[in-house]
């Protein structure tokens, strides 16, 4: 046990020097002050903490407050993100882990692990090429009569909600396919067979075996992707760059990068942080209620 802890000794090192410090900073700054131009003065000391910024994000955020609708907008983007994530890949780690075998499972592996060799930067530049007026992909959903069903204007890359929806499945389903995978490739084929065996039908055995069984990876990689599309600012920007498509990742982004209210940006980070950390606690629980059973 002594050993394995002076293992992880320099790991967790290295997590309290880049995370814990570094977002006990964000809170300094969120509890904190500012000059009178604006430069965030940190409260290092909690006793000294100044929740005015705190509070007026929370004013802002809650109904009716400026960054409410970028809040709204932001859910939504995000709830269907994650649900076409789960429509696209759950097919595909499916039919990887039940039916590729040997070499056809190795090629598929090395095609879903792909993206991770690029920079999700390079790859969303890749993509506004192919959305922009002449690229392939707009020509094919041009073709198709998608751009006069999705789209309001001409240009997929002119401030379109859908541009931007698109650009978070590209940019996130890979990293749900694989802890999905992971998670179908362990269910014993038995079980399935089981199931056949006492007259369930495939359909059957699919929805009272494997999606029971499959759960707990089902909610690992939507968090795995859901987490991260709530802070996403880079995405928005690229694909589509127009106030009416901002997330609230942009929100924060605009208040720290150079904008005069850094302490609110970091007041608004500390309540994003907690909103996500509900969704983590929910998938702990049943994480730990699986592992039980």
């Amino acid at each position: 046990m002594r050993r394995w802890a002076l293992f992880a000794a320099p790991g967790m090192a290295w997590l309290a020097a880049f995370f814990l410090v570094a977002f006990y900073a964000v809170v300094a700054v969120g509890f904190g002050n500012v000059t009178d131009v604006y430069d965030p003065v940190p409260h290092w000391n909690p006793l000294e903490w100044n929740v005015g910024y705190m509070l007026q994000a929370l004013e802002d955020i809650a109904p009716g407050g400026r960054t409410w609708p970028v809040f709204v907008r932001t859910l939504l983007y995000v709830a269907i993100a994650v649900a076409l994530s789960l429509a696209i890949g759950y097919p595909v780690a499916y039919y990887v882990s039940r039916y590729a075998h040997g070499r056809m499972k190795a090629l598929l592996l090395i095609l879903l692990a792909a993206p991770f060799w690029i920079s999700y930067l390079m790859r969303m530049f890749a993509w506004t090429n192919l959305l922009a007026d002449g690229g392939y992909a707009a020509t094919v959903l041009n073709a198709l009569s998608l751009d006069a069903l999705l789209l309001d204007g001409e240009d997929w890359l002119g401030g379109q909600h859908v541009a931007v929806v698109m650009g978070l499945v590209y940019g996130y389903v890979p990293y749900l396919i694989l802890p999905l995978y992971a998670s179908l490739d362990r269910i014993d084929e038995r079980l399935i067979e089981a199931a056949r065996d006492l007259g369930a039908s495939s359909a059957g055995a699919f929805r009272r075996v494997v999606l029971p069984l499959s759960r707990a990876g089902t909610l690992g990689g939507i968090v795995l992707i859901a987490l991260p599309m709530f802070g996403d600012y880079y995405t928005p920007d690229l694909m589509s760059g127009s106030p009416r498509t901002a997330m609230l990742g942009n929100t924060i982004n605009n208040s720290v990068q150079g904008g005069p209210d850094k302490a609110l940006g970091a007041a608004l980070t500390l309540l994003l942080s907690a909103f996500l950390l509900v969704f983590m606690l929910y998938y702990l629980r049943e994480l730990r209620r699986e592992n039980a059973l």
